[in-house]
């Protein structure tokens, strides 16, 4: 049995899938609370290993203020090569630089506290709409690349002022993930100079229950 994937990522409101056509039936768009923009991939760590990851980013807020960012979507395009893709995804158009600088601030301490490991890609900010069924043959995933391309998700616009610790849904449906915990970024107006305080936090650490 596969061990769940834990992840850190920024949340976003994906309420603006509804207004986007059907993609094709090979492939599974995401459910609106799943969306979210990675900070972090763990990959199947288990729940000491994200609460050890949790912890050190509970010590980096308390001691660095990371400011909220604001974003827009840009351009759809697939993950990884146009013929072996596994995701369709947003770019940013607007706070592309200002995400990046923070995922790689955040994402090694992260990953190197949870599996002493480093992603060695760069940065790339990037919100999943929608993802290839494992057995999307050549034409399904072409047909996901003009799906992709007829999308205009410029309108979309989001502060991006949490950051969440996700794992697995118990039933992987109709949602992919669950938040186990998150923690509240500071106004990017009105990012405090001092040392934020540890016992401000929106939620309690790792729990087995969804918020």
């Amino acid at each position: 049995m596969l061990r769940p994937n834990w992840f850190f990522a920024f949340p976003m409101d994906g309420a603006f899938l509804r207004e986007l056509p059907e993609p094709p039936s090979a492939f599974r768009r995401f459910h609106e609370q799943d969306v979210h923009l990675t900070l972090a991939f763990l990959g199947g760590v288990g729940d000491a290993a994200a609460e050890r990851s949790l912890a050190a980013l509970d010590e980096r807020l308390a001691s660095t203020a990371v400011p909220s960012i604001d974003v827009s979507l840009g351009e759809v395009v697939p993950m990884g090569s146009r013929s072996r893709y596994t995701a369709l995804s947003a770019l940013l158009a607007r706070g592309r630089p200002e995400a990046t600088a923070c995922i790689t601030a955040l994402r090694d301490l992260l990953t190197e506290t949870a599996n002493g490991r480093r992603e060695q890609r760069a940065a790339k900010p990037h919100v999943t709409l929608a993802r290839p069924r494992h057995r999307a043959t050549d034409a399904d995933r072409e047909a996901g690349l003009l799906w992709a391309a007829q999308l205009d998700v410029g309108a979309v616009h989001a502060t991006l002022d949490r950051i969440a610790l996700y794992t697995w849904s118990e039933r992987r449906y109709p949602r992919l993930f669950r938040i186990v915990a998150e923690r509240r970024l500071a106004s990017a107006s009105c990012a405090p100079s001092e040392p934020a305080d540890p016992a401000d936090r929106s939620r309690p650490g790792p729990s087995t229950r969804e918020p």
